[in-house]
Order: C-alpha cells, then sequence, then structure tokens
C-alpha cells in the first residue's frame, strides 16, 4: 500500500512517477524499496489518467450499513442462539426418524 501511496504523493506534487522517483520517495519514507513492486506499480498506472480515476473514485456511492445498536446487537445475538437451537433440534428428529425406519426394516 505505501507504494501506491507514494505514487499518490508523487501525483500530488505533480512529478513524474517513474521507478527513480517512488524509490526516492519511499526511501524517504524509511521503507525498503523492492524493485519489483516498484516496476509493476510504474508499468500498471503507464496510461492511467490520475485524476479521472480519483474524480471517479469521489463520486462513487457507498453503501454503508448503520452500526448496530448495543441494545439490537444483543437482540440479534439471541435471535442467533434460538435459531441454532431449532437446528440442533431439528438435527435429532431427523436422527430420530431415520432410526425408526431402520426398525421397520428390519
Amino acid at each position: 500500500m505505501e507504494y501506491v501511496y507514494g505514487a499518490m504523493l508523487l501525483h500530488a506534487a505533480k512529478k513524474e512517477i517513474n521507478e527513480e522517483n517512488l524509490k526516492k520517495v519511499l526511501e524517504a519514507a524509511g521503507i525498503e524499496a523492492d524493485e519489483a513492486k516498484i516496476k509493476a506499480l510504474v508499468a500498471s498506472l503507464e496510461g492511467v489518467n490520475i485524476d479521472e480515476v480519483l474524480e471517479k473514485a469521489a463520486t462513487m456511492p457507498v453503501a454503508a450499513q448503520p452500526a448496530a445498536q448495543p441494545e439490537e446487537a444483543k437482540e440479534e445475538k439471541k435471535e442467533e442462539k434460538k435459531e441454532e437451537k431449532k437446528e440442533e433440534k431439528e438435527e435429532v428428529s431427523e436422527e430420530e426418524i431415520a432410526a425408526g425406519l431402520g426398525a421397520l426394516f428390519g
């Protein structure tokens, strides 16, 4: 992730995103630069309009689920436990049925 951040920093500073510049940014941040990762990132960013990508990302709707209130969370856990108990009961009853059918056939 730090490689992407380095590229974004270069972009914000209006500097060319190339292997040499990205390596300098990473080393300045105290990160040991991996040449293969740098090459891969620079290659993947060739021909990409970063401003356009950022603009699209900023306008994309994000569906955030509201956080459950403590009382609601407790109720959800109780319901899950009830469902688990029901499933256990159903499994036992199915086993009993199978045993009963086995007794019919000898």
